[in-house]
């Protein structure tokens, strides 16, 4: 079985970060294994505290695992200080690791700032250069911009998302997949590949609030594809699939934006199946 780690946050509500991740991992069929970052504690109506695991606590669960495990494939989350990512970039340079999936988690869908400016420094200084591919959101991807050129850029078409897509993929080298999501048209997401090329990954719209979830999700399916040995165009392509599936079977759970359902389908097979017997 293809092994896959998650090192993120983790959500008190079940919908993001290290559980998303983790169920994502399961209907993909390959072991999941989590270094867990931050503890916050959130729910469908948005983020209230976040309390950071040490540095040294983050380095030990990366040593606990890479010890002893073989690891395929790499998600990266929320890293909210300068310490956590120093913590994680150096673990991993330590440990020669391959097919990593960077999402430059910086903010939450509610607004809510999961990263100081230092850190944010610190991961295009550090794991930009490890990660095989980064998945910002549009928000993600004009925060990044201004870091790399000092510049304030708007984003608000896919030509506008494939021109900044296009410049920070000149700079980084590395995959770059801007999430549409939050466009006012039919969402989009554009993948620039490290010729410097850009794949279209239209979708209509879906009429649900609950999207709690969405970017981790699509990016540790990405990380399960990469683990079962797909290029990474069509790992992208695979988990597009996947997170529309998983937005189609979101759960309509408590009071704000309920969560994406990776595990949705796999679900209703179980219920047949169960009815059939």
């Amino acid at each position: 079985m293809k092994k896959v780690l998650t090192i993120a946050g983790s959500d008190s509500s079940g919908g993001a970060g290290i559980q998303t991740d983790l169920k994502t991992f399961a209907a993909h069929g390959v072991y999941g294994m989590s270094v867990i970052t931050s503890i916050t504690a959130q729910n469908t109506m948005g983020v209230n505290y976040i309390e950071d695991i040490s540095s040294k606590g983050v380095t030990c669960q990366l040593e606990a695992i890479f010890t002893d495990i073989e690891v395929d494939s790499i998600k990266i989350g929320m890293l909210s200080n300068s310490n956590i990512v120093e913590s994680v970039y150096d673990g991993l340079k330590k440990y020669k690791t391959n097919n990593i999936v960077l999402d430059p988690v910086m903010i939450s869908t509610s607004g809510f700032d999961l990263i100081d400016d230092a850190a944010k420094n610190k991961l295009i200084n550090t794991l930009f250069s490890i990660a095989d591919i980064i998945t910002p959101n549009i928000m993600e991807a004009k925060c990044i911009y201004k870091l790399l050129f000092n510049i304030e850029v708007n984003i608000t078409r896919v030509e506008e998302m494939v021109k900044v897509g296009k410049e920070i993929q000149t700079v980084t080298g590395k995959y770059v997949l801007i999430k549409g999501g939050h466009l006012d048209e039919n969402p989009c997401d554009v993948l620039i590949d490290i010729n410097n090329k850009e794949h279209y990954f239209t979708n209509n719209r879906i009429k649900t609030k609950n999207t709690h979830g969405t970017g981790c999700t699509l990016s540790s399916a990405i990380a399960a594809n990469l683990a079962l040995g797909f290029e990474m165009i069509d790992a992208v392509k695979k988990s597009k699939k996947f997170i529309t599936m998983a937005i189609e079977n979101s759960l309509n759970i408590g009071s704000g934006c309920g969560p994406t359902n990776p595990m949705g389908q796999i679900y209703k097979d179980l219920n047949l199946k169960y009815k059939g017997d």
